[in-house]
């Protein structure tokens, strides 16, 4: 038996987009997740794109997750293993809570559906801050393809209904 979890208003989200070579026309991990969340009737509220520098997340993190009208934010790019890749160093220890499942089943599902072991490269995580979900996603299209439609679109509405009871 499933629960329906109704908030009775319109999700609002903010996207950020993370990478030393991504502009608005070549961002085009930034304009899907838009799409996806348009299409699931979530409105985009904020859109940036920024450097792979630490202390430039975490300043528009720390201003996305301070703002009542932001429920989610989904980041994408910098989450890989290479000398840049520094999303996961500016935003893990921003965390008040870590959603583990979202980054396990994140890696199995495109280990099994997808990439291989190449997954295990993936350090995609979801946590709680300031009363806000945050999810971050790696930079392909594929990727975020798979994180959107499988894990984060499907419970979102639950999510932001836990977090905000």
């Amino acid at each position: 038996m499933s629960t329906k979890f109704t908030l009775n208003r319109t999700l609002q989200a903010a996207i950020l987009t993370i990478s030393d070579t991504r502009t608005e026309e070549t961002d085009k991990g930034g304009h899907l997740i838009s799409q996806l969340l348009e299409q699931a009737s979530v409105d985009v509220v904020e859109k940036l794109i920024c450097k792979d520098e630490i202390s430039e997340i975490q300043t528009i993190l720390k201003t996305w997750t301070s703002n009542n009208k932001i429920d989610v934010i989904i980041t994408t790019g910098g989450t890989g293993i290479a000398k840049r890749d520094c999303t996961i160093e500016a935003i893990l220890p921003s965390f008040t809570k870590e959603i583990s499942g979202f980054g396990e089943l994140f890696r199995f599902l495109s280990f099994t559906e997808d990439v291989g072991t190449k997954a295990m490269l993936s350090r995609a995580v979801a946590g709680v801050v300031n009363d806000k979900a945050v999810f971050v996603l790696p930079g392909s299209v594929g990727a975020i393809k798979l994180a959107m439609t499988k894990l984060i679109l499907p419970e979102l509405e639950h999510i932001v209904f836990e977090l905000t009871k």
